[in-house]
């Protein structure tokens, strides 16, 4: 585990992988990711300038519990 502010949690059964951002001493649910967009465009709606030069960043966002880039349950 990381200090990363940026955690992708394992894949859903359902599919898709719930994103959250630490700040402020809190989480905030930025949504439910189905693929690399809609990553790229939660976390620039989060005021993330380059969402595509942090996603493989481990100081920026973390990948739980499966592999990077994988957004389908089991």
């Amino acid at each position: 585990m990381t200090d990363a502010p940026i955690v992708v949690h394992p894949p859903l059964p359902a599919g898709g992988r719930r994103v959250t951002v630490h700040s402020d001493g809190r989480d905030e649910v930025l949504g439910i990711a189905y693929s690399d967009h809609d990553l790229a465009v939660f976390l620039a709606a989060a005021g993330v300038a380059d969402p595509e030069a942090i996603v493989n960043d481990p100081q920026w966002l973390e990948w739980r519990g499966a592999r990077a880039h994988e957004f389908h349950g089991d």
